[in-house]
């Protein structure tokens, strides 16, 4: 790389991490990603073979174009960016979205998709939820809340996984009391992982092909291992129609490292 791309490079990623952290400010990340009611789309990209074949110095300006959508939309969209290269053989990069309405995301993805970057995209899947507040939680016992309640630390440099899931038609039909039961036994065999593994749930049906999308992250992947083999041997599993397909892997990237890591 020559001295004037590595000097480029270096400017883009000051300038995009200080538009990110005003980003952050602008949209009320921290809003978006805690309260119920905010749509969060997942939306999964491979880059075509012309964008290995181009120099650095014109990666360089069509990274620049991601950085300018991002900037267009940092008032109305909170976004993470996850490295799935060299994880996945089928996908380089997914980009997590929150918005208060799901328009803004659609905006966010269609100037991302026409932007010089975005042309080089290809679209491997996009998958929709909604975030609510715990359905089953208030008929849990008291010490399951307060176990609940305990901070995930994740550590540094986690990974991201993201299981998309149907349940049968058996499972929706079956009363209140029943369904609350088994998802007590299913919140049990969490509770070992709460520390070490974070995790978000986002209701899919009528929006999306599914009924959840769940999204993990960990620097413990043995964990997160142990944490799956325990849910499948719960009642409630039995009632599970699609668990992945695909299961999505990756690592927590900035904008700037995703710039960096891409420009080579």
């Amino acid at each position: 790389m020559t001295r004037s791309c590595v000097t480029a490079l270096m400017l883009i990623g000051l300038m995009v991490g200080s538009w990110l952290s005003d980003a952050h400010a602008a949209v009320g990340r921290e809003k978006l990603l805690t309260e119920p009611g905010v749509y969060g789309t997942f939306a999964v990209f491979a880059l075509d073979e012309a964008w290995v074949k181009q120099d650095p110095a014109m990666r360089i300006v069509n990274l620049t174009s991601l950085k300018g959508v991002v900037e267009q939309h940092r008032e109305h969209v909170a976004i993470d960016l996850y490295l799935l290269r060299g994880l996945s053989d089928h996908a380089d990069l997914m980009f997590r979205i929150h918005a208060a309405e799901l328009r803004e995301t659609q905006e966010f993805l269609l100037d991302l998709k026409s932007s010089q970057f975005g042309k080089h995209l290809k679209r491997v899947g996009i998958m929709h939820g909604l975030t609510k507040q715990p359905n089953y939680v208030p008929e849990f016992p008291d010490q399951m809340k307060a176990d609940l309640q305990a901070i995930s630390e994740p550590g540094q440099n986690p990974y991201a996984i993201v299981i998309p899931i149907r349940k049968s038609a058996e499972w929706w039909g079956l009363d209140q009391e029943k369904r609350a039961a088994m998802m007590q036994e299913h919140t049990a065999a969490t509770l070992p992982y709460l520390k070490t593994v974070k995790r978000k749930l986002y209701h899919s049906s009528g929006l999306d092909d599914l009924d959840f999308i769940t999204y993990f992250e960990t620097s413990k992947l043995e964990d997160f291992h142990s944490l799956v083999l325990s849910l499948e041997k719960v009642r409630e599993f039995r009632y599970t129609r699609r668990f992945g397909h695909p299961t999505i892997l990756g690592t927590m990237k900035s904008l700037d490292e995703v710039v960096e890591l891409l420009a080579q």
